[in-house]
């Protein structure tokens, strides 16, 4: 008997870029099925498997390999969103038109908005918008989001950066520390009505109106190297308020450690008061980091963790249930504290920086 042997089949040619764009396409959960099965075909034939191999394992015909590895040879990720099961669309858009298309997106808003949508786009395109989204998806284009951001007009940017940094990945041997900040105007809020369940098929609800019962403003002090935090509430936010939180963690921490501790350029840090009770206590060492760079103090990474999950969809009837609920999340915390940990150096974010600089003052 002779056995059938097999034309080796070139591999499809696919760059780097594109094969995370498919590999992404095949883990998300929201991606059309036939979008899984012709990404799946053109990551197969891109290592160099036959177009019968590919067929067998993927439970489908060899004419559909075929049509969907020369899609992608001929038009990349954007031939595989265009359905066309008899062949080429007459109707697929020439590679000038998708060209046009992504630099108006880029480049230019519409004369009444201040982005484009896909009908807006489409309707000036002379296309279809579900071709206006296709393309958008193909790019990673997302005309409706922003991101927002502000670069510190701090003097001494660098020398702060470099300090708070440094302190991160280098920190001092025998010593704690400590992310220091105030969430302040935490408010309790109890709503007009009882919210619904959530249950197959709908999320649960919460009135969109509420009641006010006080607010209270939470010190914290998170350790860098556990992940724990040293955290209480006060009514106020003043400097007698960081005095005394000052003076907890002085408690609360061990003696024979210095204290480096990482904070804001708030009025209450540098006020005459502090700075006469620091005299006094020569284990702790402020850095300050730069003007608009909260991002720098990792307690704010946390702030975030409790407004998430405890504080933002809670229904409090009374101040001291928010503050009981505040206490609680804390407690918890530090029964198994997750660190977050600093990775990037003082060059790279200096880089990103002046980089953003470059850009603005070239648009202006």
């Amino acid at each position: 008997m002779v056995g059938v042997m097999w034309k080796p089949t070139d591999a499809l040619p696919m760059a780097g870029e594109q094969r995370k764009t498919l590999e992404r396409w095949i883990r998300a959960g929201t991606t059309p099925q036939r979008m899984v099965l012709r990404s799946q075909i053109c990551l197969l034939a891109a290592e160099g498997r036959s177009n019968n191999s590919i067929a067998k394992e993927l439970d489908t015909s060899r004419p559909t390999v075929l049509l969907w590895r020369e899609r992608f040879r001929k038009q990349g990720l954007l031939g595989l969103s265009e359905d066309s099961p008899h062949g080429p669309s007459a109707q697929r858009l020439d590679p000038k038109k998708v060209k046009t298309i992504v630099e108006t997106t880029l480049q230019t808003t519409p004369s009444d908005a201040t982005q484009w949508s896909t009908r807006t786009m489409a309707e000036k395109m002379g296309v279809s918008h579900s071709s206006v989204a296709r393309i958008w998806s193909v790019h990673g284009l997302q005309p409706h989001r922003t991101k927002t951001f502000k670069l510190s007009k701090d003097k001494r940017f660098v020398e702060k950066l470099t300090d708070v940094v440094g302190i991160y990945l280098n920190p001092p041997d025998k010593a704690l520390v400590l992310c220091v900040d105030e969430k302040s105007q935490i408010q309790a809020l109890d709503r007009t009505q009882p919210g619904l369940p959530m249950k197959k098929g709908r999320c649960g609800t919460m009135t969109h109106d509420y009641k006010r019962n006080g607010t209270t403003c939470l010190f914290a002090a998170l350790n860098v190297l556990e992940g724990t935090v040293i955290g209480t509430c006060y009514p106020l936010h003043r400097n007698e308020e960081f005095l005394k939180f000052l003076r907890k963690i002085d408690r609360e921490t061990p003696r024979e450690l210095d204290l480096h501790l990482i904070l804001d350029n708030y009025g209450t840090h540098n006020h005459p008061n502090v700075k006469i009770w620091l005299q006094h206590h020569r284990r702790f060492h402020m850095h300050f980091t730069p003007t608009s760079s909260s991002w720098l103090n990792l307690v704010e990474r946390w702030f975030g963790e409790i407004t998430r999950k405890r504080i933002r969809r809670g229904v409090f009837k009374s101040l001291p249930e928010l503050v009981a609920a505040i206490e609680e999340f804390i407690r918890l915390n530090n029964q198994n504290p997750k660190p977050f940990v600093w990775t990037k150096k003082a060059e790279q974010i200096l880089e990103k920086v002046n980089h953003c600089k470059a850009v603005i003052e070239t648009l202006h």
